[in-house]
């Protein structure tokens, strides 16, 4: 079971990839983590995910009222909240800007063709949420039909938000959103994509199902 110092770090190490990577810019994104009280520890409003240090972190409560912390609240904590009550399955949240798959979110496309194996495997397909005010009430409530059926969501003209058993899984899955979206992006240069047929996503979808569980069953474990 990690404590809280554990999962500051974690946050601060994948904030920092987040940044190297190229999935947020300036002081784009935000990440969080469910704690063992139900509490959420959450990045700040107006930092960078590259320059954050532990003691940065905020703490609030599941209605998103400030516990702890001296900085600010991220403006987008509704969208990780609904998350959280949607998912009890769900140990942390990670919303970025990649730029390949936001191009497609503001193209307004989903990225939900059956193009890679790999992609069924681990995220089945990302649907793509309708367009409302980041920060604000009705971006969560836009979320809130796709998250019990999908690790990741495109926000039109917005970005992505993932999530998962614990950071790892949801930063994983946020990498592979990305890596998803270029590999559409070619096929779409190419003017030519060669899906997979029915039956063959039908076998894909009984191995996610078995990935899904042994993954919530190494993360439960290593707690």
């Amino acid at each position: 079971m990690k404590t809280e110092q554990q999962h500051r770090e974690e946050i601060i190490r994948f904030g920092k990839l987040l940044h190297q990577c190229g999935l947020v810019a300036a002081t784009d994104g935000n990440l969080s983590v469910r704690l063992e009280n139900g509490s959420i520890l959450c990045t700040p409003t107006l930092m960078s995910k590259g320059l954050m240090a532990a003691e940065d972190l905020v703490i609030v409560d599941p209605a998103g009222n400030k516990l702890s912390g001296q900085r600010n609240v991220s403006s987008e904590i509704a969208m990780h909240l609904l998350i959280y009550r949607r998912r009890r399955d769900v140990g942390a949240v990670v919303h970025a800007h990649p730029p390949t798959a936001t191009g497609f979110a503001a193209a307004g496309l989903a990225l939900d063709t059956a193009l890679c194996s790999e992609i069924i495997v681990t995220l089945g397909t990302v649907p793509l949420a309708s367009y409302e005010t980041p920060g604000t009430p009705e971006l969560a409530e836009a979320l809130a039909p796709l998250v019990a059926g999908h690790d990741a969501i495109l926000m039109a003209n917005h970005g992505v938000v993932t999530y998962g058993v614990d950071l790892l899984t949801a930063y994983m899955n946020m990498e592979t959103v990305e890596h998803f979206a270029k590999i559409a992006l070619v096929t779409h240069m190419l003017g030519k994509q060669q899906t997979l047929s029915d039956q063959h996503v039908d076998k894909l979808r009984e191995i996610r199902t078995k990935y899904l569980a042994n993954n919530h069953t190494v993360a439960h474990g290593k707690d």
